[in-house]
């Protein structure tokens, strides 16, 4: 971890490299190089050689943005999930705050306050690809380390990490019912998946278990 930190540290260094992660970590949803270009008064060359510093040093990510229009998909940039609440960044905590004030606020249990984030945000992702993909990438993104295993119309997630497990550890049935209901609300939002269950696992230790069915009108995976 300490020499993860130094990559990241000399990475950072630069200055136009730090305002460019900067940029990125405080943007609302990926950004792309044409983006950042004009944000940062540079050429293209010039920040994609930032940017290819910026993911080496596991700072941000890059994925190729989903597109039902002709034409070759753009790179999209974000802050890598696994770096979120380092360098005075916002981390994953900020937003699982987020999730729970606002379900006490409607008089939710955790469970539902989840389902519903999972179906407003199933909402942004809904385009063109296999919904079992967008939800490991969801779950990638917010920091699971999720690892597929596929065996016919089941597929089990291992989630390698978890990104609240302080407060799970102390509370587990409030963030794994939040969990489980994000999943959830996901599934059910992207379509053609169905959750069948959640088997849990010591926070500290990660390894919980998310499984999932395609449902007969769900599409199969390379199709």
């Amino acid at each position: 971890m300490a020499a993860d930190l130094q990559v990241q540290a000399k990475a950072l260094g630069d200055p136009t490299r730090h305002r460019l992660f900067r940029y990125i970590a405080e943007a609302q949803a990926p950004v792309t190089v044409a983006e950042l270009t004009g944000y940062a008064g540079l050429n293209h060359n010039a920040v994609r050689q930032h940017l290819a510093v910026l993911k080496d040093a596991g700072l941000v990510t890059e994925e190729a943005e989903r597109r039902d229009r002709p034409g070759r998909p753009r790179l999209l940039y974000g802050l890598d999930p696994e770096a979120a609440g380092e360098w005075g960044t916002l981390g994953a905590y900020a937003w699982l705050a987020g999730l729970l004030t606002a379900a006490l606020r409607r008089g939710q249990d955790p469970r539902q306050a989840g389902r519903q984030e999972g179906h407003r945000r199933a909402a942004e992702m809904a385009g063109p690809g296999d919904p079992a993909g967008l939800l490991e990438q969801e779950m990638a993104r917010r920091g699971f380390r999720p690892a597929r295993t596929d065996r016919g119309t089941r597929i089990e997630f291992t989630l390698g990490r978890c990104p609240f497990a302080e407060v799970a550890a102390a509370d587990p049935g409030t963030i794994c019912q939040l969990h489980l209901g994000l999943a959830e609300g996901l599934a059910e939002g992207l379509g053609g998946l169905a959750t069948q269950r959640l088997a849990v696992r010591p926070a500290r230790r990660a390894g919980c278990r998310l499984t999932v069915r395609r449902t007969a009108a769900g599409p199969v995976a390379g199709a």
